[in-house]
């Protein structure tokens, strides 16, 4: 997908300006799915019966899984022109999520730091991930790289030419004469 004209830039966003995603409900077949990709076949993930004699009582969503479905659910809040993933901060996994969970994500900018070319940008960003009971299951700070509107080219101002002495037409066209082979010989 390639972006549109609906996709922020780095300078369209402000500080302090928050967005929330819509939700978002977490399957058996999610859960299946992410073990397959990732390779954790933990059994507090897959096996009822194991998951049944732990303090959660049924299987929970991978951590990693949720993270990455906030980073799905947050692609459209807001949209942006995104570069880049950069940096994970300070990521905490607060509470379990269930199967039949519903999550939507809550985005913050934290901080903004334009790159010296002023081409692109890095933006902090607070992100909460909650459950369909108002509660943070996960949160932490994201960096991302994002596309800054590029100034408008200044025009180019035109330099005087300099004066070239003028050459006369005869000397310019001749051409100087090679040795001749006789003074070689």
């Amino acid at each position: 997908m390639a972006f549109t004209s609906q996709h922020l830039y780095f300078d369209d966003v402000q500080v302090g300006q928050e967005w929330e995603s819509l939700g978002r409900t977490v399957t058996e077949a999610d859960i299946v799915n992410f073990a397959g990709v990732s390779g954790d076949f933990n059994p507090i993930h897959v096996d009822h019966a194991y998951a049944k004699e732990t303090v959660f009582r049924m299987p929970i969503a991978h951590g990693l899984l949720v993270l990455s479905m906030s980073s799905g659910l947050g692609l459209h809040h807001p949209p942006m022109r995104t570069l880049a993933f950069l940096e994970l901060r300070e990521w905490q996994f607060k509470r379990p999520v269930f199967i039949g969970d519903t999550l939507h994500v809550r985005v913050k900018v934290l901080e903004k730091m334009p790159r010296p070319q002023g081409r692109r940008g890095h933006i902090a960003w607070q992100r909460q991930v909650i459950n369909q009971e108002g509660k943070v299951v996960q949160e932490g700070i994201t960096v991302t790289l994002v596309e800054a509107r590029v100034p408008p080219p200044a025009e180019a101002s035109v330099a005087p030419a300099e004066e070239q002495p003028a050459v006369p037409e005869e000397s310019a066209a001749t051409e100087p004469t090679p040795p001749s082979d006789a003074a070689t010989a």
